[in-house]
């Protein structure tokens, strides 16, 4: 008797602590207890990865020629005399040109940021925004990636890569003494100006 007291008593004290709250299960209607839980909400974040690779080459050859020749004789002779006048008259034109061209330009970018859904489109692809920011002493890096993604290019670890955000937008930017001293001074710009 004095042990079902008891348990009532503790029953009691514990009920007290802690209220009885009923769940709302329209919160996890979008939930599922068996997949892997990805984005697909307004504010939901979603992991950027960076991989971009670009590579272009052009090259270019042209070479033109031209000649041209006239050429014009005559020979007189005299009778009397066996010998004779020879009159003669050349005249050439030649032109050439050559020219080759060539340009090659290579980027790469590799990088993680978290971003987050702006909006939802109608047909359900998600329109995101990201941007982080590092400074390490005193040179700040920042990348910034927008762009529309749909839901099932995530990836089970709330994933995306880069070259599946449609519309994208990645701009990576430094600000410091490095990126100073790498751009030309104001005497340069304004002499660039001028000329």
């Amino acid at each position: 008797m004095k042990r079902s007291v008891a348990t009532v008593l503790v029953s009691a004290i514990v009920a007290a602590a802690y209220p009885a709250t009923a769940q709302d299960m329209r919160e996890n209607v979008n939930r599922s207890l068996f997949s892997d839980q990805k984005a697909n909400h307004v504010g939901d974040a979603v992991t950027i990865l960076i991989v971009e690779t670009s590579s272009a080459s052009n090259d270019a050859r042209t070479t033109s020629g031209r000649s041209d020749e006239v050429s014009l004789g005559a020979k007189l002779k005299t009778s009397s005399t066996n010998s004779g006048t020879d009159i003669g008259f050349n005249f050439g034109t030649g032109s050439s040109f050559r020219g080759e061209g060539g340009t090659a330009t290579r980027g790469s970018v590799r990088g993680k940021l978290s971003a987050q859904v702006d909006s939802v489109l109608a047909n359900g692809n998600l329109v995101i925004k990201g941007k982080r920011s590092i400074t390490v002493n005193g040179e700040e890096q920042t990348i910034i990636v927008s762009g529309i993604v749909r839901p099932s290019d995530i990836q089970a670890d709330n994933g995306v890569y880069s070259y599946n955000i449609a519309d994208a937008v990645i701009i990576v930017q430094g600000d410091g003494i490095v990126s100073r001293s790498q751009g030309p001074g104001i005497l340069t710009k304004f002499l660039h100006f001028l000329f």
